[in-house]
This record gives structure tokens, C-alpha cells and sequence, in this order.
């Protein structure tokens, strides 16, 4: 059944329509390819193979009659941080272990409107607090790749880690990702696949449990851009639950793969040559302009002078929204209560035994810099610089079309390489923080391999919804690429 695997979403979704499998056998093979590497991986929480064959039941009754929606029969993972209808979702969090919604996500809502099949939740970092996935509460997802000269256990990337290695590992087809500051992007560019983070307000927030809500957005991640396009139109869409959701028309998305860049104005923003950036990165990231000077595209330099403020700024404004929103888990109303023999020892006992330790040490540094006395230090600050570096964004695109930058300042570490200080830990986001401060679009394509074998991406940032020009600058690097590496842990590879 091996063959199975082969599959990307785009070609299962036409030998459907084609009758060539079913939806009963693909959705079989990967709950198999699940039971059989999910133990090793971990990149499920929570696991659905009995509802799967249902609904796959049901999107084969609806093929036979030539009816079903563009994700008919499509096995999906969806991460742990979209609200489920009757299935726990827990946002990686002890606090949420057993909390099941009695309501749908816009965006889960949407793919299954489409006929999409859900596999299971997967695993994240704790409240999408992370760069490696190895906060969550069920234990650290595994990458699917190994170095070439090491066995050692690689991180996935995060905060959508677990995502990203079932997407890698053949486990699923597509899955849903979130991110805030870099989520989709580098775990992406970590295990070797394509993702999309869409501008903000593209997809609704409605029942997606919130880290930091003027950034959080949702997105999809697949083994290539053809893949995403497909599963972003079926996401996106105005919803009148979300005041952030932007009405606009949603583009056929998988149209624009085929547009080319030939007059496409590329800018290579300056400030990106950070200070101790590996020279395979910047070798790759040089290759990438090449890939699309050839393709026809015209290389700018630009600047993006307020660049180095990214990282600090997201901190403060991120986390200061973390504190605010997670202040609803108290041990009242829903999640992990913990008795006391007084309401605020409720509130302490609960919130302690709930949240690990990043999530502590957010709450705290987010609830600083909100107090009286540092809010206009601050908070108030952040906000400022924020709008500087959106402008940033807006006056390059006065000159460029898409701006091409790395994903990430290296390829995958080891789950005990992690830095003891967490402030290197969020260095893995100095590339991706940006775009999502300014709320522009952007995506990760894999672009090639490091000197141990492990996947390095390249990053592209578009203009507000535009996204169909970042998908065919980033179609023009996957066939020039042509990334076709599989992990040593794929659902293909025999045992």
C-alpha cells in the first residue's frame, strides 16, 4: 500500500474524482501509517480513526453520485488549536486536557463543508508558545529527518510541530497550522514542506484558541505549494464572528502556480544579513535570487531599516496579549481546577498546576510590561515601533513585488541542543517575525539541504492580500529546487 503515500493532496483529490482509489483506502492507509509511526513521531494528541472511516464512508457516497466539495475524501490533520465539535481539544495544555467544544472553528467548519476528513489534533507547543514543539504538555513532537552522520532526535520547528511532521512523514495530506510570529513558516522550512501564513484577516480566528490576537493567523501547511493553494481557498473566507476577518473575495489560488514571475520585481531586504548567519544560508538564499533572475524576475535591494526592533517588539506586544487572553483560565469556568480553600488559592492552584513553564514565563513578562508604570515604557512603545516597521513593509512595496528572504537562521537542532536560554530559543523567529508584525503574507518553500542533510527553506513576503503572487514566485522556486528528499521516517518507507 506503499503507493498510497506517494500522493500529494492535489493528485489524491483527482484520482478521487477519477475513481482510481477511494476514500475509504486512502483514509485506511494513513490511520495504518499512523498507528504504525505516530508512537515514534508524536505529532498527534489526540487521534479520530473511527470518525475518519465514516466520513470517508460518506465522501465516497458523494463522489459516486458526482457531488463532493473540492477536499472530498482528503485525509487532514488539524492542529490542537482549532475548536472541535465532540472532539477534545486541548491547545497542548494541561489546563484544556479535557475540554471537548460543543462548537466548530470557522476554519475547520470550512474544509469540512469541502468534504475534508479529519485524522486526529495535532500536537503543538503550549498555547503556540514556542520554536522547537517541545512546551506541550503531551510530551516533544519528533522530526521525521535525521542528520546523515547522527541518530539524534531532531525538534520539528514550532509552534505548529506536530503539524509539520505529519505533513513530512506522510501521516496526513495537508494540516492546519497557526501563526503568530513565525509558526507555519519555520516549521515548515524544518521538516522539508511548503506552508502559508495569509495575510491577517484572510481566515477567520473564530473558535481558534488565541495566543496573541492582532497577530495569530491561521494557514495551511503540504508537501508543496500546489497543495496549499488548495487547502488556503477552502480556509479563507470573511466571517462576521471575527471583527478582524477582512470581506474580501477569495482568489482560485491553485490558478495562480501557473502565472510565472517573468517582470516580477523581487526585493532582497539588506537588514537580513544578520550577524553570524551560517554561509550555507546565505548561499541558499543567493541561489534563490538566481532561481528567479532566471525565471525572468528582477532582483532590488531594499531596506527595511526598523528590522532589528522586530524580535523585541513582538516579544513585548505578543505577550502582553498572551497575559490579557489567558487570563480566562482561572479553574472556574472550563479546563483543570484545582481545589483551594479560598477563590484567589483556586485561581493560584489551578493556573500552576495548568500552565508548563514557557507559558508561566510569558504570562509573567506580558503582565510587566502591561502594570502601571511600564505600560507607556512598553507596551506603548511596541505599538509605536510596530506601526514604523508595517510602513517599513509599505514603502518597499512601493518598489517590489514580493520581498526573499531565508526562513530561518539555521535547519533543525536536536531536542538537547535547545539553548538553556530562552531568549536564544526566540532568535529562531528573527526572520519571520517581521511579516507577521506588519501583517503582510508570507510563506516557506523547501529549498534544499544543509551540509548534514537536514531541509532549509526560503522565505517570501508579499503584499496585503497577494497572496496568489507569493504562490507563483514560490511555484517558480519549487521547480527550480525541484525538493523532492523524503525524511528517514515516511509513511512510504518500509519498516
Amino acid at each position: 500500500m506503499s503507493g498510497i503515500h506517494d500522493f500529494t493532496l492535489a493528485s489524491a483529490r483527482d484520482a478521487l474524482k477519477a475513481r482510481k482509489i477511494s476514500a475509504v483506502e486512502l483514509t485506511n492507509a494513513h490511520i495504518d501509517a499512523i498507528e504504525r509511526l505516530d508512537g515514534q513521531l508524536n505529532s498527534f494528541i489526540t487521534r479520530t480513526p473511527d470518525q475518519a472511516r465514516e466520513a470517508a464512508k460518506a465522501s465516497d457516497d458523494a463522489l459516486a453520485k458526482g457531488e463532493g466539495g473540492s477536499l472530498c475524501g482528503i485525509p487532514l490533520g488539524i492542529k490542537d488549536l482549532f475548536c472541535t465539535n465532540g472532539v477534545r481539544t486541548t491547545a497542548a495544555s494541561k489546563i484544556l486536557g479535557n475540554f471537548v467544544p460543543p462548537y466548530e472553528s470557522t476554519v475547520t467548519a470550512n474544509l469540512l463543508k469541502d468534504g475534508a476528513v479529519f485524522l486526529g489534533k495535532l500536537n503543538l507547543d503550549e498555547f503556540a508558545m514556542g520554536s522547537a514543539n517541545l512546551t506541550s504538555a503531551f510530551g516533544p513532537v519528533e522530526n521525521p529527518w535525521k542528520r546523515r552522520d547522527s541518530d539524534a532526535k531532531l525538534v520539528p520547528g514550532g509552534s505548529s510541530g506536530g503539524s509539520a511532521a505529519a505533513v513530512a512523514a506522510g501521516l496526513v495530506l495537508g494540516a492546519t497550522g497557526t501563526d503568530t510570529g513565525g509558526s507555519i513558516r519555520q516549521p515548515a522550512a524544518f521538516t522539508g514542506i511548503a506552508g502559508i501564513k495569509p495575510t491577517y484577516g484572510r481566515c477567520s480566528r473564530f473558535g481558534t484558541i488565541a495566543f496573541a490576537s492582532s497577530l495569530d493567523q491561521a494557514g495551511p501547511m503540504a508537501r508543496n505549494l500546489q497543495d496549499c493553494a488548495i487547502l488556503l481557498e477552502s480556509m479563507a473566507g470573511f466571517d462576521p464572528r471575527d471583527s478582524t476577518s477582512v470581506d474580501t473575495p477569495v482568489p482560485h489560488y491553485e490558478a495562480a502556480l501557473k502565472r510565472g514571475v517573468k517582470g516580477l520585481r523581487v526585493g532582497i531586504p539588506k537588514e537580513y544579513h544578520v550577524e553570524g548567519m551560517p554561509a550555507e544560508i546565505e548561499a541558499l538564499w543567493q541561489q534563490g535570487m538566481n532561481w528567479l533572475r532566471d525565471a525572468g524576475a528582477q532582483i532590488v535591494e531594499v531596506s527595511l531599516p526598523h528590522t532589528k526592533y522586530g524580535l523585541p517588539t513582538y516579544y513585548i506586544a505578543a505577550l502582553a496579549e498572551a497575559s490579557s487572553n489567558l487570563a480566562r483560565y482561572d479553574g472556574v469556568r472550563f479546563g483543570e481546577r484545582v481545589s483551594a480553600p479560598t477563590l484567589d488559592g483556586l485561581y493560584e492552584a489551578s493556573r500552576a498546576a495548568g500552565f508548563g513553564d514557557e507559558v508561566k514565563r510569558r504570562i509573567l513578562i506580558g503582565t510587566h510590561v502591561l502594570s502601571s508604570g511600564y505600560y507607556d515604557a512598553y507596551y506603548l512603545r511596541a505599538q509605536k515601533v510596530r506601526t514604523l516597521i508595517q510602513q517599513d513593509f509599505l514603502k518597499a512595496f512601493e518598489n517590489v513585488d514580493v520581498l526573499l528572504t531565508p526562513t530561518a537562521p539555521s535547519g533543525a537542532f536536536a531536542q538537547d541542543e535547545k539553548p538553556s536560554d530562552p531568549v536564544q530559543m526566540y532568535l529562531n523567529d528573527v526572520f519571520t517575525v517581521p511579516a507577521s508584525m506588519a501583517g503582510v503574507p508570507a510563506l516557506s518553500v523547501p529549498a534544499g539541504l544543509d551540509a548534514r542533510g537536514v531541509p532549509l527553506g526560503l522565505q517570501l513576503i508579499g503584499k496585503f492580500f497577494d497572496e496568489e503572487t507569493l504562490i507563483a514566485a514560490g511555484h517558480t522556486i519549487e521547480q527550480a529546487a525541484a525538493f523532492h528528499h523524503r525524511p528517514t521516517i515516511h509513511a512510504g518507507v518500509s519498516a
